[in-house]
């Protein structure tokens, strides 16, 4: 299937937001080496007006229109961002003869989503095609970037590749569900962003870091860069999870571990990790991090205000040797990443952020032996309807993750598809050396033919 890119537009907000030239403070958290990455992910939406639509109704003219408008209170979305002389944090830089706008590309796709599956396979290569890709540089220049693609059978994708040191998946779900409320007639948006993120994510005076938590999956190492790691050749491979498999997995860790009960991501995440590191061969004596994030809108004190669009979450880590993580019950690692969800408190955000800013000069690093999970079945990202329903797919593009360069995402299967299979996707990126290895892993995980 052939994509054709039309043409790409910078959008501009409809009314001047600011009067005076200014510069943005981003908080520690928007400025963690870990998020200096470009976002990329995709969302599918099936045509539910199938007797036509006029050019008013074209998708890219419904959505930058409305775009225009929410840019108004959104406007760092398209400004730039730069780096501080002072210490090379990042911040956003307004000004308004250098407003760059946020580039839309308007293209066409020669097929059906039909024809695809909705799109529905992470691991094809088509999907690049969907989403832009401005690079480390030109993600500063325009921190966001979307394209529009429509297919013949009147479905679009929207593709969206926006800085991470502007917002997180939250962040940016609740920017796009503005665009959307005015894209479906809304005469305002029901949310005010707030941006305030140096106020209420800054870092305390004195700084100090309290508790072992942060110090003990945190080292420091100059010049350290979390994604320009020496790897192989990685490639990324998608895993089908049916419910049952899950159901019965984790009735044997309850079995196993004496009467212990634990999510799907404990359980799974710990089978996943185990595997990963068993197909990596990883020396037993390395220390190896499970690494996840975790929202703290409602954990700081005073909790965040509604409206709140910066990154609202810090990452947290269970850490075992290769050894011991081969050796040990499963059990006993799905109870180490249980318990590390313990370490989320108002004083781990606070020393984090503190930690932040005493060392970011030093190159904080979490290792290299890091393996990024997230689980996306639960987010609300299919909650932003331009008109045409929610999204019937959505899929994250990015490698980078958590420090990690092999992070695993456990994804829903496209609505679109319902009835066809049951259960959810899980999509890893590892080394091609490590594949054959840990697709054996999964078949046990299927089968069940494997130690506890």
């Amino acid at each position: 299937m052939q994509v054709n890119i039309k043409e790409t537009t910078p959008i501009h907000p409809s009314t001047p937001p600011f009067s005076q030239d200014h510069t943005l403070p981003l908080c520690h958290l928007d400025t963690d080496r870990n998020l200096n990455v470009i976002f990329r992910y995709l969302r599918v939406y099936v045509n539910t007006h199938p007797d036509g639509q006029d050019d008013s109704r074209h998708p890219f003219q419904v959505i930058t229109a409305a775009l225009c408008s929410a840019l108004v209170h959104y406007y760092p979305l398209a400004a730039t961002l730069r780096r501080r002389q002072l210490d090379g944090r990042l911040e956003v830089l307004c000004s308004k003869n250098q407003l760059t706008g946020v580039p839309v590309v308007n293209a066409t796709a020669n097929g059906t989503l039909e024809s695809v599956k909705y799109l529905d396979d992470p691991g094809s290569d088509f999907l690049d095609r969907l989403v832009p890709d401005p690079g480390p540089e030109g993600g500063l220049v325009n921190p966001c970037v979307l394209q529009v693609t429509v297919f013949e059978c009147g479905g679009f994708t929207l593709g969206a590749a926006i800085h991470h040191a502007l917002c997180d998946g939250m962040g940016a779900t609740q920017f796009f569900n503005a665009v959307a409320e005015l894209a479906r007639g809304a005469g305002r948006i029901s949310i005010e962003p707030v941006w305030d993120r140096a106020g209420l994510l800054g870092p305390r005076d004195p700084p100090r870091v309290e508790g072992g938590a942060v110090r003990e999956y945190l080292g420091l190492e100059k010049g350290f860069e979390p994604y320009g790691q020496v790897v192989g050749e990685a490639v990324r491979e998608c895993f089908h999870v049916k419910d049952e498999w899950v159901d019965r997995f984790k009735k044997m860790l309850v079995a196993s571990s004496g009467g212990s009960s634990f999510t799907t991501f404990e359980a799974l995440g710990a089978f996943i990790w185990r595997a990963k590191v068993k197909a990596s061969r990883v020396p037993g004596d390395e220390m190896v991090k499970f690494a996840y994030s975790i929202n703290i809108r409602k954990l700081v004190k005073p909790p965040l205000p509604t409206g709140y669009w910066g990154n609202g979450c810090v990452p947290m880590y269970a850490q075992v040797s290769a050894k011991e993580l081969m050796e040990q019950p499963i059990w006993k690692t799905a109870q180490l990443i249980k318990k590390s969800k313990g370490n989320a408190t108002d004083e781990y955000v606070r020393s984090f952020i503190d930690f932040q800013e005493l060392h970011y000069g030093d190159g904080i690093t979490a290792g290299d032996k890091v393996s990024g999970f997230t689980d996306w079945r639960h987010l609300g990202h299919s909650s932003v309807d331009f008109g045409w329903g929610g999204p019937v797919t959505v899929l994250p593009l990015s490698r980078n993750l958590l420090g990690s360069v092999e992070p695993c995402f456990f994804l829903p299967y496209s609505s679109a598809n319902v009835g066809e299979k049951d259960g959810f996707k899980v999509l890893v990126t590892l080394q091609h050396t490590a594949l054959p290895a840990f697709k054996k892993e999964m078949e046990k995980f299927s089968s069940q033919e494997f130690e506890l």
